[in-house]
């Protein structure tokens, strides 16, 4: 169990537990949960943490679709920053107690100000990652939402 399955049973919330074979060479962590289970990339999520303000360390996290790019200067803007970078993949596994390819928006060692992606709003449940490579969550976005205390904005570029 992750801590982010352990965060879902915890608070009560409604969710299915999706798992797939995950290949080790592919580093496309999304896109082979859309392919391996069958789904819409629109509604499978990615966690991703950014840096704002440079060295600050102030760190947050953006949940975008799988295909989508994270729009630097929207997500810096909604969390009233002047700018936002991708955090390092070694910050962000220490940071949130996660590896990369397996990083859940839910259960992080530490509460990060998150923004969801509005696109998710148009379905009765998304995807974000489990815990961990080959595991995949599905929610109510209003429960991510909840879990994660996050806002919604476009984040998609």
């Amino acid at each position: 169990m992750t801590p982010a399955i352990s965060a879902m049973y915890k608070a009560g919330a409604a969710f299915q537990v999706h798992e797939y074979r995950h290949d080790p060479a592919n580093t496309a962590y999304g896109l082979e949960a859309v392919t391996a289970l069958g789904l819409a990339p629109e509604q499978v999520f990615k966690t991703l943490l950014v840096m704002l303000d440079g060295r600050s360390r102030r760190l947050a996290v953006g949940i975008i679709p799988v295909r989508c790019r994270l729009d630097m200067k929207a997500i810096a803007s909604v969390l009233g920053a002047g700018k936002a970078e991708m955090a390092d993949g070694r910050l962000a596994e220490k940071i949130t107690g996660y590896v990369l390819g397996g990083i859940s928006p839910i259960g992080q060692k530490k509460q990060l100000p998150t923004v969801l992606d509005v696109s998710a709003l148009a379905f009765d449940t998304v995807f974000v990652s489990g815990g961990r490579r080959g595991l995949e969550i599905e929610l109510a976005p209003a429960i991510l939402l909840s879990l994660c205390q996050a806002d919604t904005a476009v984040l998609c570029r």
